[in-house]
């Protein structure tokens, strides 16, 4: 049996970050808390497809992450960057609407014999 790969990884990442740290390579909390943010929005499209649930989520998970660097790293106002998602979000849900748009096919395990 082989052994297990977790410690290995786990080193390789805590060494990673560590190093990073020590040579001030290492993003600020809030860059990496958008970028995770803006990440989630995109694997949920990917992953659950184009649906009356995904198109508003996942379109607004990355605007968050995007406005969340913007004003960390831009320096940009927050008060017009949550007005702008507020008519965004708006958006989304207005297009969601729409018939055009599928529902959700919902995961249904096969029946049991």
């Amino acid at each position: 049996m082989k052994p297990s790969l977790g410690m290995p990884l786990f080193l390789v990442i805590i060494g990673a970050l560590w190093f990073l740290k020590s040579v001030d390579l290492f993003p600020s909390t809030a860059n990496i808390i958008a970028f995770a943010i803006a990440t989630a929005g995109l694997l949920v499209l990917v992953l659950d497809g184009i649906n009356k649930q995904s198109i508003v989520s996942a379109p607004l998970l990355m605007y968050i992450g995007a406005a969340i660097y913007a004003v960390n790293e831009e320096g940009f106002a927050t008060s017009p960057l949550i007005a702008l998602g507020m008519v965004f979000s708006g958006c989304l849900m207005l297009l969601a609407r729409s018939d055009a748009v599928p529902n959700k096919r919902s995961r249904r395990l096969p029946p049991k014999d």
